[in-house]
């Protein structure tokens, strides 16, 4: 995954708002980086950029050997199916859904005829094998978030972005969920970004970045990595 000179401007009434600044930024496969700073430093819009959910202004977003710049919409879903998954604050499950129909679901997407079965072994993975027939209102946050987990990394993506995959958790749960996130993604290899205003979660990243007004201020090796 590489940005390079990425700047986002969006309009709003009073006119154009700079979010992002000329950000320059590189992961390799298999690293992990925690990207933290004040509300509205541009964290998530940077997330965002990363997963082709908002077009940078200018500057270049390259994930998997793919320049999303001069992608078509339906180019950027495919690319986002296959090569990047999300785990978001608020699991986005789908309520009629069961634990196993939602992890299934970005398989069955790109016609997977053995979806089910990989789902199943997912949630397995994850810890819930006698949860896969309930669905997300008979789960608890920690269950509901490894849902999402195992359906973000369902096709083995090698870009994995969470938006503060722990805040809608109590420090425990938090705990457990950050752990298995951390031996998916290092299991699979992938490269792992995420959003996070908890100072123990980004000490298990491999680096840190600190964002603020839009920018990348500086960044160094966390003392736990």
């Amino acid at each position: 995954m590489a940005l390079e000179k990425v700047c986002l401007t969006l309009p709003t009434r009073a006119g154009p708002v700079s979010i992002l600044r000329d950000v320059d930024l590189k992961a390799r496969s298999g690293q992990s980086l925690a990207i933290v700073g004040p509300s509205g430093s541009g964290k998530t819009s940077l997330l965002m950029v990363m997963a082709g959910l908002e077009r940078a202004t200018s500057g270049k977003v390259s994930v998997a050997g793919h320049d999303l710049s001069g992608l078509s919409e339906d180019e950027l879903a495919l690319i986002r199916g296959a090569e990047i998954g999300i785990v978001f604050q608020s699991f986005h499950l789908v309520p009629t859904m069961t634990a196993l129909e939602n992890a299934a679901l970005p398989l069955e997407f790109a016609g997977d005829r053995d979806a089910q079965n990989t789902a199943r072994a997912l949630l397995e993975e994850v810890g819930l094998g006698h949860r896969m027939d309930h669905y997300p209102a008979q789960l608890s946050g920690g269950e509901q978030q490894r849902v999402a987990i195992a359906r973000a990394l369902s096709r083995k993506p090698k870009l994995v972005l969470a938006d503060e995959p722990t805040g809608n958790l109590d420090r425990s749960t938090g705990s457990t969920v950050v752990d298995l996130l951390f031996g998916l993604q290092q299991r699979r290899k992938s490269t792992l970004i995420l959003v996070t205003h908890d100072e123990k979660l980004a000490e298990a990243c491999d680096r840190i970045i600190y964002m603020a007004d839009g920018r990348i201020e500086r960044e160094r090796e966390a003392a736990l990595a």
